[in-house]
């Protein structure tokens, strides 16, 4: 894995654990020299966790709407930005640039993007792993409610096993690399490797 979309909130929430793992994370991905690609803002676990890889040496890329740029204050610090035009063009980009996706705690749009990634390969739009990253147990009730969806038939089994779910971010770092590409499929009109 060469860059990892991380998807998460321009607040910090309440609980420190939120920060503290965005801040593993970041450092751990400079660590392995792998991009981090995010939303390009400076606040929230969103800073935290750009800063955390800057810091370690690590390669920064931001993707941000041009009408969120002072809204959600986006990082001048980063190493590459790209400001687009919507929020569709940022997700696009963002998808495009990395190698798997994962998210931290954060609020809707957070969940929008991280669902909108999981239809996306269920269609198979793209082939790329993606993962929660359970910070202080913030995404419980989420994994409770997608499993009462396989449950109840309206997720296939096989889909719900695709998000890979963890508290360590070393460990679900390495369980995202570890995943092989089901095969090859077409992602926004471009073959995917």
């Amino acid at each position: 894995m060469n860059a990892l979309c991380v998807f998460c909130g321009s607040s910090r929430g309440r609980s420190p654990a939120y920060a503290e793992a965005a801040a593993s994370l970041g450092a751990l991905l400079a660590e392995q020299r792998i991009d981090l690609v995010y939303g390009g803002g400076k606040v929230g676990i969103m800073g935290v966790l750009a800063d955390a890889c800057l810091a370690h040496g690590g390669r920064v890329v931001g993707v941000i709407p041009a009408h969120l740029w002072s809204r959600e204050v986006g990082h001048a610090g980063v190493t590459e930005m790209h400001v687009v035009a919507s929020m569709h063009e940022r997700k696009a980009r963002m998808a495009e640039l990395a190698d798997g996706f994962l998210a931290l705690p954060g609020g809707i749009g957070t969940m929008e993007e991280f669902f909108e990634v999981w239809t996306w390969g269920q269609l198979g739009l793209h082939a790329k792993p993606f993962g929660l990253l359970d910070a202080g147990g913030y995404f419980d009730p989420l994994i409770r409610f997608l499993d009462h969806m396989a449950e109840e038939g309206f997720l296939r089994a096989e889909e719900r096993d695709h998000v890979l779910v963890d508290d360590d971010p070393a460990s679900l770092l390495g369980r995202l690399s570890l995943v092989r590409p089901r095969p090859a499929q077409r992602w926004l009109g471009r073959e995917d490797t």
